[in-house]
């Protein structure tokens, strides 16, 4: 099973539930494009979170040094990138694969990250609580289904707001796959906990 996580944004919670879901499945990990923070990059934060000893980490297709959207990163560093060179590195074990951002964040003039979406990956898509999110959340469920790519389920984070959830899964019809609270902070132990929590809604993505 190869987990395609991607969020409604920038800065919703996509590393912290890929780690979570990484933990779940014992699942391997893989970061098709970082921009920025290469010494810090969301590979080390996700491995600094893992306690299982079967998760193995990929390494990125492109590792660019600016912080700042892929497309913008690659032409500072003097590169343009090519979809043909980022390939889904080969595993018997499940795969979790973080976006960068949100669907329609450019990675050249032309393709965007839901262009890194391939047929046989399942999609999360991860929602954070704030005024518009409804809104993002719908709008990027929306642009899967005109893309014909089915959406696996949904993470929310932040403290649960049932009208934001609820009208949320009453339009979409998507699997609710579980929620990360306001944590006062997460290492391993935390990352464990959600782990086990989402662990048996997670599996069952893959009957």
């Amino acid at each position: 099973m190869k987990l395609f996580i991607t969020g409604i944004g920038t800065d919703v919670g996509k590393t912290i539930a890929s780690a979570i879901i990484t933990e779940a499945l014992e699942a391997d990990y893989w970061k098709p494009i970082q921009a920025g923070d290469l010494n810090n990059s969301d590979s080390h934060k996700v491995k600094k979170y893992i306690s299982n000893t079967k998760t193995t980490f990929h390494d990125n297709s492109y590792a660019l040094n600016t912080p700042a959207s892929p497309h913008l990163a690659a032409a500072i560093d003097g590169i343009t990138i090519d979809l043909k060179k980022i390939k889904a590195p080969k595993t018997k074990n499940h795969l979790v694969i973080e976006g960068a951002g949100g669907l329609f964040v450019p990675l050249n003039d032309n393709d965007t990250i839901a262009d890194l979406i391939q047929p046989d990956y399942k999609v999360i898509i991860v929602s954070r609580h704030y005024l518009g999110s409804i809104n993002h959340t719908l709008l990027t469920i929306e642009a899967l289904k005109n893309k014909n790519i089915a959406v696996a389920g949904i993470i929310f984070n932040g403290e649960e707001n049932k009208a934001t959830e609820e009208i949320i899964l009453h339009k979409t019809g998507i699997t609710f796959l579980g929620r990360i609270e306001n944590e006062p902070f997460f290492d391993t132990t935390v990352i464990r906990d959600y782990a086990d929590q989402f662990k048996n809604n997670l599996e069952a993505l893959n009957s």
